[in-house]
């Protein structure tokens, strides 16, 4: 063997250049990809799309009604958006509202996620009489429009007397089908059998195992789901406006008053439809870094 044979380890780093040091390479799981110019491309322009219409409604809602119907439109903001949102607040009296609103969407987003959370689990991995028939049958309701409800629904609430009170709301969404679906999809991968079975053998009685152990296996989809239906909750319209009325609304069905009169005023319209919209975002301000991590989690489980 001459000395042509023998080659030395290079130390990390030395023997390449400096583009080829900074260059990263994908060797394996847990490296990243680093994203392209094509890539950022794409995602502004979808980011551009998705904020363009929120960014037109503080637009317009700090404009005049005049200024509105001009053509160009205007494209910046004016100085009328403090004016509009409290002419917006004022008439269509959104203090009530908000807190309506804000009532109704926690209770039904809390019983929601609880109770789909526990019939995801039953069907997930407890075993009973007819579960397959009873899951089809629940996954079945979801294929009925909801329009052909409002009429018995609606009656069956003025027999409890309950016409015009939040509750009227609240009672008919308490718990639904795609939660409970969607959880027992979650559960039958993020959930093993072994874990029950050794809380079973330990002792734990069955409310036990359900708060040491489902509810903690299940939490970043309890947030993905209680996300969902709280904005699903706040953004409902058909249902409100049918049950309530004007004295005793949500955000949606008093932002419907804004809209009546001869000439409604499309500014006062739009600041209106901001100061609704204003909660959604500040919940997603807060709780978006859990909720991208559970959607995460639950992808990488699943």
């Amino acid at each position: 063997m001459t000395t042509r044979d023998l080659t030395l380890p290079q130390a990390p780093g030395k023997g390449t250049s400096r583009g080829e040091r900074r260059r990263p390479r994908v060797m394996g799981a847990g490296r990243q990809l680093d994203a392209g110019p094509v890539t950022y491309a794409v995602l502004t322009v979808f980011a551009l799309v998705s904020l363009a219409p929120l960014v037109w409604t503080a637009i317009a809602a700090s404009r005049t009604d005049r200024r509105l119907a001009e053509t160009p439109p205007p494209l910046w903001f004016g100085g009328n958006l403090f004016k509009n949102l409290q002419a917006a607040w004022e008439q269509a009296g959104l203090g009530t509202a908000m807190f309506n609103s804000t009532l109704v969407a926690a209770t039904i987003t809390v019983s929601t996620v609880l109770f789909s959370t526990l019939a995801g689990f039953a069907f997930a991995k407890l075993r009973f009489r007819f579960s397959s028939a009873l899951l089809l049958l629940t996954i079945g309701t979801m294929m009925i429009p909801p329009q052909l409800a409002v009429v018995p629904l609606y009656l069956w609430m003025s027999d409890l007397g309950w016409s015009n009170q939040l509750q009227t709301v609240v009672l008919p969404t308490l718990v639904t089908a795609f939660g409970t679906f969607f959880m027992r999809q979650y559960l039958v991968q993020a959930l093993p059998t072994e874990l029950i079975e050794a809380a079973r053998v330990d002792g734990a009685s069955s409310l036990r195992v359900v708060w040491h152990v489902v509810f903690p296996a299940a939490r970043p989809a309890m947030a993905v789901l209680g996300l969902l239906t709280f904005v699903f909750a706040w953004n409902d319209f058909l249902w409100p406006i049918i049950a309530l009325n004007q004295q005793n609304p949500t955000v949606q069905v008093a932002l419907n008053s804004l809209g009546t009169g001869y000439v409604p005023d499309q500014a006062v319209i739009m600041a209106g439809a901001l100061l609704g919209t204003l909660p959604l975002l500040i919940a997603f301000l807060l709780f978006g870094k859990q909720i991208v991590g559970g959607i995460m989690q639950g992808a990488i489980k699943g």
